[in-house]
């Protein structure tokens, strides 16, 4: 049995849900688990892992702006940034020379390895995508991200290889030679899991997002909502709160009642099951969410991508490229129409699952440190 350190970073849950897999089958195969996280993510790994042991460990800030001017902001924050990751990194080696471990896995968080032990880095954005205006903050940010990945022993990526169907496109992609060396394209990663439910829900509508970019979308769902038939169930993104109710009911022209349920928030577990039963799901373009639309097969999505935030718009229209996935702006949005004009996508084509890539990711990876069981 090995002692195994996981932290992710704690910038919203996407980066400790990617690694539920990764810690299932690392369970499966009887190691020790250490989680080191902060925030909403160590609770959620907490209630998800309760066999695990936990320590607090926070990391940095996001560079989230109240307005669409991302870039700005995280160009100011990068030198912030960059000795907080020096902090971390002292604060890391330290932690690792007072406890041992076999093996370290770190989510994004540059700062979380030790040169003693082998170290392996999950990320899915190898560089930064930015307008052409900007083209050589794209260049800058390879170089940067190459340089603590060759800190890393392996860098694993979830995603499919660029060769097959890559869910992140350029994004995963780096020509600097520390990061060639050591790419590891893992496939998808996700939490969710499909299940056999009957899909009885017509429309899912998730609202996310940083402020105010949550409200805005909020205000602009449910105005439109209501046009949409069938049943419907909007999300307003709020964990700090806890309602449901029914927006007045309208009648089909097909003289079928068509209902309409708020709630503030939905958990994990809640969210699985009400995307398993999704016929048609809209929502915001960030990664997470793209691997599990991937991992349930969900063909028929409207994505909405926060303004500002120059991955997720990438992504949208990176899909509508390939033909996969319809997106519009928040700001022009018409429910009606683009709900009818996303059904023509395709959605993603068919990919391995996340149980079977954890599964070839220990074997190929982590078995060669680790030994067999």
């Amino acid at each position: 049995m090995a002692r195994i350190f996981v932290s992710p970073l704690s910038w919203g849950l996407g980066h400790a849900t990617r690694d539920v897999p990764i810690i299932r089958e690392l369970l499966k195969r009887g190691h020790k688990i250490t989680i080191a996280s902060s925030g909403p993510s160590l609770v959620f790994l907490q209630k998800e892992f309760p066999q695990c042991e936990f320590i607090c460990f926070p990391d940095y800030p996001p560079p989230y702006t109240k307005s669409r001017f991302f870039i700005a902001k995280f160009t100011a924050y990068i030198p912030i940034m960059i000795h907080a990751i020096r902090v971390e990194e002292k604060k890391a080696w330290q932690f690792f020379k007072e406890n041992k471990y076999d093996l370290i896995i770190s989510d994004n968080r540059f700062g979380v390895y030790s040169p003693d032990v082998p170290s392996f880095l999950i990320s899915h954005q190898l560089r930064f995508s930015a307008p052409k205006v900007l083209s050589f903050a794209e260049q800058w940010a390879q170089s940067f991200n190459s340089y603590y990945h060759s800190k890393f022993t392996r860098v694993i990526v979830p995603d499919n290889s660029p060769d097959t169907v890559s869910l992140s496109g350029t994004l995963s992609l780096n020509t600097r030679k520390a990061t060639q060396e050591r790419i590891y394209y893992a496939g998808i990663l996700s939490s969710i899991r499909k299940i056999d439910v009957v899909e009885d829900i017509d429309f899912l509508i998730s609202v996310s997002g940083p402020e105010p970019q949550r409200t805005i979308l909020e205000e602009v769902m449910l105005k439109q909502v209501q046009k949409l038939p069938g049943k419907k169930m909007v999300l307003l993104g709020k964990p700090s709160e806890n309602s449901e109710y029914q927006l007045p009911s309208t009648t089909s022209k097909a003289g079928r009642n068509d209902s309409t349920t708020v709630k503030s928030h939905a958990g994990r577990e809640e969210m699985s099951v009400l995307m398993n039963r999704a016929k048609f799901i809209i929502s915001r373009s960030g990664y997470t969410t793209m691997m599990e639309i991937a991992e349930l097969g969900k063909t028929k999505c409207l994505f909405i991508p926060t303004p500002g935030q120059t991955e997720q718009v990438y992504l949208s229209q990176y899909y509508m490229g390939k033909g996969w996935f319809y997106s519009k702006s928040q700001y022009s949005l018409d429910i009606i129409r683009d709900v009818e004009e996303a059904k023509k996508y395709s959605g993603f084509p068919a990919m391995q699952g996340s149980k079977s890539n954890a599964e070839k990711l220990y074997q190929e990876l982590f078995e060669p440190y680790l030994g067999k069981d």
